[in-house]
């Protein structure tokens, strides 16, 4: 079912929008992430785990699941479909793991977060803390790619995409004659 243009632009500008913007809050968590690694400051190390905890939480998580759900909305209202072309399908796939992936480590950065927060943390234990950086840099080389993905659009249609291609054109040919 084709979305008509003016709502179709919308969608798109608000997938658009929050999809940088899920973008650039990694790249704020990544500073805070780096940051943990980098200082044996207890006040920075608490401020950076709070601060990764919030804005995993509060900005990262929103602009995720907004992402994945209008890019299903998008697919599914225009002519590419949600599953007749690989670099669609590629990048659903590479958003609900980055998804997934996220939701799970979320509740790793709470804890940690709970634990910096607490005043009775050592700083002995604050610099113990474990980082997120590997799981930060590896969602922003999914988003990445999944930004490429959209950008190029590589050509090359699924097994669906072929029948619903073929299904069409023997529609319209039915018409003509």
């Amino acid at each position: 079912m084709p979305i008509k243009r003016g709502l179709r632009k919308l969608l798109l500008s608000v997938h658009l929008m929050v999809s940088v913007g899920w973008i650039g809050a990694v790249a704020a968590y990544i500073t805070l992430d780096v940051t943990t690694i980098a200082t044996d400051a207890p006040a920075t190390l608490r401020a950076s785990y709070v601060g990764m905890d919030l804005i995993g939480r509060t900005v990262i998580v929103p602009l995720a699941l907004t992402s994945l759900i209008s890019g299903i909305v998008i697919a599914l209202g225009t002519r590419w479909g949600l599953f007749r072309h690989y670099w669609v399908l590629i990048s659903l796939l590479l958003t609900i793991v980055a998804t997934a992936v996220l939701l799970s480590e979320i509740r790793t950065v709470a804890a940690l977060a709970d634990i910096a927060a607490d005043p009775s943390t050592t700083p002995a234990e604050l610099v113990a803390l474990p980082s997120t950086l590997v799981h930060s840099i590896g969602g922003m080389v999914v988003l990445g790619g999944v930004l490429v993905l959209n950008v190029y659009k590589p050509r090359g249609m699924t097994r669906y995409g072929w029948r619903k291609q073929d299904a069409s054109k023997r529609a319209s040919s039915l018409q003509e004659g």
